[in-house]
């Protein structure tokens, strides 16, 4: 009779702890849409109207069977609204999560690395004085030159990056050069704006959810939805990159060619977002970091749990900016740099950012 190998013990142990983590993992995202589909709701209940949950939950589920009111202040009013807070908050904080993963740095964020500044900049020229960057985009002159002026930066700092000698460290420093430079530009034109122009520009600069419609919805949906896939479709290979690159391009990942391609990746995610609801800070700078806690480096994981933290936390902010003054609707830039400062200041304090 032949004998049968012993069961490995250790391999045994080893399977039964990587089974228990993604099924924690997988809990965690489950407990995160919840939460999502929770507070969406309960943004589209306050207003100048509030309405229970009840209510919301019957006009989502059944509009036909709901007052015509009801369903035209949520679907019409509200609804875009509270969508585009998902989507532009899922849109940066994944855009901030693979921006730390390539530059291996946990301050870089589309905020951090100018591309909303110069989104910011391309705003307050057609604000100020006119400007049409492409002159058939009439109706859509301003998110249109916020667009191409946060690609510009974008391809600017690419175009930097493929020079000799440029490291990760170099990057990081040239999108913060770009945040002076545009902030200095942004100075000068309410410096020679009108008192009317400088308010608009001020408050584009704020950012805001207010300016929501169904066409802008869709148009950030679709490039997230499409991004999404392509962005999966590496996350080996960035999960690797978590590891160095001396690490990954042992175990054949081509890291400078990966770095390139997810930079103008997350570049396009973050310039839709921007150009739709003005600047908003420090989603994609807090939202990885708070799914990197939770879920791990894992990117099987950790991308859709930086897509729902992001979603979830300008949802809440969302929430925050109707509640705080009731019957005013503060900019919700206003509340994620409220929220977001804190936490700045605790990862650069933090020994853990130190040795990130």
């Amino acid at each position: 009779m032949t004998a049968q190998p012993l069961p490995d013990k250790d391999s045994e142990g080893g399977r039964g702890f990587y089974r228990a983590l993604v099924l924690r993992r997988q809990f965690i995202l489950f407990g995160l849409t919840t939460a999502l589909l929770l507070s969406f709701c309960v943004d589209l209940a306050l207003g100048p109207a509030n309405y229970a949950l009840s209510e919301v939950v019957a006009a989502l589920l059944r509009p036909g069977q709901v007052e015509d009111q009801v369903r035209v202040i949520l679907w019409e009013i509200r609804m875009p609204v509270a969508l585009m807070a998902l989507i532009v908050g899922a849109s940066l904080s994944v855009a901030g999560a693979q921006m730390q993963t390539i530059l291996n740095n946990p301050l870089a964020s589309p905020f951090t690395l100018g591309i909303s500044a110069g989104a910011s900049f391309g705003a307050a020229l057609a604000l100020a004085f006119g400007v049409v960057l492409i002159p058939a985009a009439i109706d859509y002159v301003v998110p249109i030159n916020a667009f191409i002026m946060a690609m510009v930066t974008s391809f600017l700092i690419y175009a930097l990056s493929l020079r000799r000698g440029v490291t990760i460290e170099t990057i990081v420093l040239l999108g913060i050069a770009m945040v002076f430079i545009f902030n200095s530009l942004m100075a000068l034109i309410q410096f020679f704006a009108s008192q009317q122009a400088v308010a608009a520009v001020v408050f584009w600069t704020m950012g805001s959810l207010t300016k929501a419609t169904w066409p802008k919805v869709w148009i950030s949906a679709a490039v997230l939805a499409i991004e999404l896939p392509l962005l999966a479709r590496h996350g080996w290979a960035l999960t690797a990159m978590r590891l160095g690159d001396a690490k990954a391009e042992s175990m054949g990942v081509r890291t400078r060619r990966l770095r390139l391609e997810i930079l103008v990746l997350v570049s396009l995610l973050s310039a839709i977002a921007v150009a739709f609801v003005g600047t908003i800070g420090f989603i994609g700078l807090v939202a990885p970091h708070v799914a990197r806690m939770l879920l791990g480096e894992d990117q099987r994981f950790f991308l859709p749990g930086a897509a729902l933290c992001g979603a979830l936390l300008l949802s809440i902010g969302s929430v925050i900016s109707k509640i705080v003054i009731p019957g005013t609707i503060i900019p919700i830039g206003i509340v994620t740099s409220l929220v977001g400062i804190p936490f700045f200041l605790f990862l650069i304090l933090s020994r853990r950012a130190t040795t990130w």
